[in-house]
């Protein structure tokens, strides 16, 4: 039998929350170098440092602002899977997520990490000199649900996560009319720490604007493949379009998971902020899987002990 293919996992928007990565980040190494040398990238394009964002204030509060935690998450994510092949854990693919698809790209050799970096922010400021707020809940039910009319009338699927979990977006003026009509149908929910309606149609009008800038890239074959959710299949060559499609189509993760295991088996390594990745996956997962699942980073700790783990196992 063969060795399992080492599946990268990057997530987006949402994932973000003050002091991610905040043990790595405190001691020498290569999270730290990244992440310092891609907030000098940063700040020249948002104004201000993005670590000094994600490091000066408390948990528990809100981390909303699409032109910081947009740069955080690519930050963060890029620095983590540098740490782990500069540790020996070396992704065969790479699975990107929504916003999480940039990192993966980059690390997958698409893309210059600084173009790419720059590319997440010129997206954000698009985002927000062109949309409406809007905002995204994550639903622990069967999509099906999706059907009755307090929800469809008034949002889109986002994305469908697992048999018993899906997302959708709104405008603001919706979502707590949403989450009153959950909440009485018994029906557990979480509002996502996000400023837009991702993957919805609320976030068209900053389509033209990005797409100024998505015509000044130059993309490269990559030297990795990437999984796609907004296909449900393996790529290599980026459309000019990806960058756009990745955060408005709506994510397929379940499928593109269960097509993933139809050819094998796979280590998959969470590389975001919060590790959601990994629970995703262990839900999409036939039970007769023998793929495993690893989190790295982690809003509740442990940071270390899950890198431990994980690079001693390697």
């Amino acid at each position: 039998m063969s060795a399992p293919k080492t599946v990268f996992l990057f997530s987006g928007q949402g994932s973000q929350y003050y002091q991610m990565g905040r043990a790595l980040f405190d001691v020498p190494g290569v999270f730290r170098e990244q992440m310092l040398a891609l907030d000098l990238i940063a700040q020249k394009r948002c104004g201000r440092s993005v670590i000094d964002a994600i490091y000066s204030a408390g948990k528990g509060e809100p981390f909303d602002r699409t032109l910081l935690t947009h740069p955080a998450i690519f930050m963060v994510e890029y620095a983590m899977a540098q740490h782990l092949i500069h540790a020996g854990v070396v992704p065969d693919m790479n699975l990107g997520a929504s916003l999480g698809s940039f990192a993966a790209a980059t690390v997958a050799g698409c893309m210059d990490v600084e173009e790419a970096l720059i590319t997440v922010i010129e997206q954000a400021k698009a985002l927000e000199a062109s949309c409406t707020g809007g905002g995204m809940i994550a639903v622990l039910a069967n999509p099906a649900l999706f059907e009755e009319p307090f929800l469809s009338a008034h949002s889109e699927i986002a994305g469908i996560t697992f048999h018993s979990h899906f997302a959708v977006s709104a405008e603001t003026a919706h979502l707590n009319a949403i989450e009153r009509g959950l909440h009485d149908r018994g029906v557990a929910f979480q509002r996502l720490a996000v400023s837009f309606a991702f993957h919805s149609r609320w976030i068209d009008p900053a389509q033209e604007r990005f797409n100024i800038h998505l015509k000044t890239l130059g993309l490269s074959r990559g030297q990795l493949p990437l999984v796609c959710c907004d296909q449900t299949t393996t790529i290599s060559t980026l459309p000019e379009d990806y960058f756009w499609r990745v955060i408005r189509r709506p994510m397929q993760f379940r499928d593109t998971i269960a097509a993933l295991e139809q050819q094998g088996t796979y280590r998959y390594i969470d590389v975001g902020p919060s590790g959601t990745m990994a629970t995703f996956i262990k839900y999409a997962v036939a039970r007769t899987s023998t793929s495993s699942t690893h989190a790295t980073l982690s809003p509740f700790g442990n940071d270390q002990k899950n890198l431990a783990a994980l690079t001693n196992s390697r």
